[in-house]
C-alpha cells in the first residue's frame, strides 16, 4: 500500500507571467518507508511538499494532477475534513527548531495541548516519557521552560516528539538538521528515524545532505524544475546515479572529493519557468545533451523512471537490487 501517490502534480504562482514551480510530478512513497526528495534550491521540494497538507501560500494555483496521502484525496477536502487530515495524518517538522515552537507557552504545556487535541494520556508522566524517549535529560527540568531556554538540539527533539506523539501516517522532515551543529545532528537525525519506523510512520525527508541520506533512506527521489527526474533505492541512485542531474549533484557531494581536489560545481543556475517545459529543463547545463533534448520533454524511462531521453544509453548496469526489486 502506498502512502503517499502523487501524480502529474502542476502547480504555478501568480506573478506576470505565472511562475511554474511544479511541472508534472509523479511521486510513490510506500507505507512505513522512508524517502529523501534532494535537489538544488528551488527545484520544488518545499512547495511539493506543502501541497501534501494543503499548505501552500494562497498565490499557488494547482493546474492540473492529483495527491493522496493514506488514501485520502487531499485535493478535493473541505475545511473541516482538512483539519481532521492535517490533524490526524501529517506531522511537520521544520528547519528552524526554535521558531517552530510557540515562544509564549511552556513546554509541558504544549505537549500537553497537543496530546489532549487527540484524547492520549496529557498526564505529566506522559509528558516526562515523550522527552526521555527523545534522550532529554532531565526532563523535569525541561517541562516547565519556555523555548528560548533550550539549545536548538534540545528544541528539535522537542520538536519531533510533538509530531510523532500523535502517531502521524506521514512525517515531513524539511531540513530538520540544517540549523544545527554537526555534533548534534547524527543523534537527533536518529532519534527521528528509530521513533518514527517504531510506530510506522512514513517518512518524507527534504534534505542536501547526501551522506546522511544514502545512510537512513529507503528511497531518494531527486527533483528539478519541478519534476522528479530520478528515483530509485538510495543506495542506487545515490551510488550509480543515470539521469545527467544526479549524476552532477552526486559529484557536489564533499564526502567524495579526495583532500586537496577541487569540489565541482553544476554550472549555470536552475531555469525560471513560465509553463510547461516543453524540452528537458536540464538541457541548457547538461554535458550529454543532444539537439532532442532542447524539444522531446523526456517521459519516465527504465527502472529508476528517469526523465531523460538518453536513458539507455547513459544507464550503468543495473544492480540486483533493482531487478529484485
Amino acid at each position: 500500500m502506498s502512502a503517499v501517490t502523487i501524480r502529474d502534480l502542476a502547480l504555478e504562482f501568480d506573478d506576470s507571467p505565472p511562475v511554474r514551480a511544479l511541472d508534472g510530478v509523479d511521486l510513490e512513497i510506500a507505507e512505513g518507508s522512508s524517502l529523501a526528495l534532494v535537489g538544488e534550491s528551488g527545484s520544488g521540494k518545499s512547495t511539493l511538499a506543502s501541497v501534501l497538507g494543503r499548505l501552500q501560500p494562497r498565490s499557488a494555483r494547482i493546474v492540473r494532477g492529483s495527491v493522496h496521502v493514506a488514501g485520502t484525496d487531499v485535493l478535493s477536502l473541505d475545511t473541516p475534513a482538512l483539519r481532521r487530515f492535517r490533524r490526524d495524518e501529517l506531522a511537520f517538522v521544520a528547519q528552524d527548531p526554535i521558531g517552530s515552537l510557540d515562544p509564549t507557552m511552556r513546554i509541558g504545556r504544549q505537549l500537553q495541548l497537543v496530546l489532549q487535541s487527540t484524547g492520549r494520556d496529557a498526564s505529566l508522566r506522559r509528558r516526562v516519557e515523550m522527552l526521555e524517549a527523545m534522550r532529554i535529560a532531565d526532563p523535569e527540568r525541561v517541562i516547565p521552560l519556555f523555548p528560548h531556554q533550550v539549545s536548538g538540539g534540545m528544541a528539535q527533539r522537542i520538536a519531533i516528539a510533538l509530531a510523532l506523539c500523535r502517531g502521524p501516517r506521514l512525517l515531513i522532515a524539511d531540513e530538520p538538521t540544517a540549523a544545527l551543529d554537526s555534533q548534534v545532528r547524527e543523534e537527533v537525525v536518529r532519534l527521528m528515524f528509530d521513533q518514527a519506523r517504531a510506530l510506522g510512520t512514513t517518512i518524507l525527508w527534504l534534505s542536501h545532505d547526501l551522506p546522511a541520506v544514502a545512510r537512513w533512506c529507503d528511497d531518494v527521489a531527486v527533483m528539478y524544475a519541478g519534476r522528479v527526474v530520478e528515483r530509485g533505492r538510495a543506495a542506487d541512485v545515490l551510488g550509480a546515479p543515470v539521469h545527467p542531474y544526479s549524476r552532477a549533484l552526486a559529484a557536489t557531494d564533499p564526502s567524495r572529493v579526495s583532500q586537496g581536489e577541487r569540489l565541482v560545481s553544476i554550472p549555470g543556475a536552475p531555469p525560471v519557468l513560465h509553463g510547461e517545459a516543453v524540452g528537458c529543463a536540464f538541457e541548457s547545463r547538461c554535458p550529454s545533451r543532444i539537439d532532442a533534448c532542447a524539444r522531446t520533454r523526456p517521459q519516465p524511462l527504465g527502472p529508476r523512471a528517469t526523465l531523460c531521453i538518453r536513458t539507455d544509453e547513459l544507464r550503468p548496469r543495473v544492480r540486483e537490487s533493482e531487478v529484485s526489486a
